[in-house]
C-alpha cells in the first residue's frame, strides 16, 4: 500500500486526483496546436475516432468489462449507419458519451471535440491547465464562515484545491468557528477538487488518525490510501460535537468525497438531496486530431463501505429540497440542544 504522501513525492498523485469537474473546461486549450479551421466529419473520422476510443478504454478504463461492453455497442451502432447523419463533431462527441454512458453509467466518461487541432504524442497537465483555464475559485474555496447565533458555525466550501492554496484558509475559518457548539458544513454549489484536501478538511472533525479513502489505479496497479493528518495549522474541531453537511445535485467528485466519507464516518448528519454521483478520477487521452476522451483509469474504495458513490450519488440522512436544507438542518440541531439541556436539567 502506498500513502498520500508518499505517493505524492512519486509524482503521480496529480493524475489520480483530476476530476472531470475541474478539468473539463481547460481540455481544449490544452491539447490545441493552431487555430480553428473547418473541420470535416466523415466516415473516416468516425471510425477512426472510435477505434481510438476502443484501444484507450481497454488501455485504461477501471472496469475492463465495460471497456469491452462499450466497443461492442459503439462497433454496432456504427456498423447500422447510427451515426452517419451526424457531421458535427459537437454532436458526435456528445452521442458517443451519450453510448457510453447507457453501457457504463459513469458520469465523469466523455468524448469531447475540439476544433482546433489538437497535439499529437502528448497529454496536458490536466490539474495545472484545470487551474489556469477553469474558472476561479474564489477564497480557495472556502466562500463563506461565520455564525448562525452565538452557539452553531456555518461554512460553505465551493470547492476543494490543492491543499498549497487552501491549508491556511481551512486553519483561518476553523480557528473562528472552534468554540461554536455544533457546526454547518454547505457544500450543496461544491464542483470537486483534490481528496488531499477533503483529507485535509476532513482532518478537523476527527480526534485520531484515521484512514479515509483509497485510489485504486488501473495503470499502475498502485492502490493510494487518504489518512487524516496529525498535525493542523489550526484548531481541530473534533469528534464529539455534532456537523451538518447540506448536499444536493450540485455537490460533484470532491464535494461528494467529503459527503461521503463524513457520513460512513458517522461523523456528520447529511440534510438535502442526493448528490451528483461521480466518483472515479480521470484523465485525457488523445483520439486523433479534433477528438480526446476522459477516461476513469482510477477508482475510489471506501475502506469503511468497500464501495462509493459513483452512479449513485450520496443519499442524504434527512432528504428535502436543497433549498431547504439549512433550515432543516439548524432547526434539527436546536432540537438536539433542546434536547440535550433537557436531559441535563432531569439530572
Amino acid at each position: 500500500m502506498t500513502t498520500s504522501r508518499e505517493f505524492a513525492l512519486a509524482g503521480a498523485t496529480t493524475r489520480l486526483a483530476v476530476l472531470l469537474v475541474m478539468s473539463s473546461l481547460a481540455l481544449a486549450g490544452a491539447f490545441a496546436l493552431k487555430p480553428p479551421a473547418d473541420v470535416v466529419l466523415d466516415g473516416a473520422m468516425r471510425q477512426q475516432t472510435i477505434d481510438a476510443l476502443a484501444v484507450e478504454l481497454h488501455r485504461h478504463y477501471v472496469f475492463p468489462d465495460k471497456a469491452r461492453q462499450i466497443e461492442t455497442l459503439l462497433r454496432q451502432r456504427l456498423r447500422d449507419g447510427k451515426y452517419d447523419a451526424i457531421a458535427n463533431g459537437m454532436q458526435f462527441a456528445a452521442q458517443l458519451s451519450a453510448d457510453m454512458a447507457a453501457v457504463a453509467h459513469d458520469l465523469h466518461m466523455k468524448v469531447r471535440f475540439s476544433p482546433e487541432v489538437l497535439r499529437p504524442g502528448r497529454e496536458p497537465n490536466v490539474a495545472a491547465n484545470a487551474a489556469a483555464n477553469a474558472a476561479p475559485v474564489r477564497n480557495g474555496g472556502v466562500e463563506e464562515v461565520r455564525r448562525l447565533g452565538p452557539a452553531i458555525g456555518y461554512l460553505r466550501i465551493s470547492a476543494f484545491p490543492p491543499p498549497s492554496l487552501v491549508a491556511a484558509r481551512y486553519a483561518s475559518a476553523l480557528n473562528a468557528l472552534a468554540d461554536t457548539d455544533a457546526l454547518v458544513i454547505d457544500v450543496r454549489d461544491n464542483r470537486g477538487g483534490s481528496p488531499q484536501s477533503v483529507a485535509l478538511l476532513i482532518s478537523y472533525f476527527v480526534d485520531r488518525r484515521t484512514r479515509l479513502n483509497d485510489i485504486w489505479s488501473r495503470d499502475s496497479g498502485q492502490t493510494l490510501q487518504f489518512w487524516t493528518e496529525d498535525r493542523l495549522d489550526g484548531k481541530r474541531y473534533g469528534g464529539k460535537k455534532p456537523v451538518m453537511i447540506l448536499a444536493g445535485p450540485r455537490t460533484a467528485s470532491a464535494g461528494e468525497d467529503f459527503t461521503y466519507t463524513m457520513q460512513a464516518l458517522q461523523r456528520a448528519t447529511v440534510v438535502g438531496a442526493r448528490t451528483w454521483g461521480g466518483a472515479h478520477p480521470v484523465a485525457p487521452y488523445r483520439l486523433g486530431d479534433h477528438f480526446y476522451a476522459a477516461i476513469p483509469n482510477s477508482r475510489s474504495i471506501s475502506p469503511i463501505t468497500h464501495t462509493n458513490w459513483e452512479g449513485t450519488g450520496v443519499a442524504p440522512d434527512v432528504a428535502v429540497a436543497p433549498a431547504e436544507a439549512l433550515e432543516v438542518a439548524l432547526d434539527r440541531l436546536r432540537r438536539q440542544r433542546d434536547a440535550g439541556l433537557a436531559r441535563r436539567g432531569a439530572n
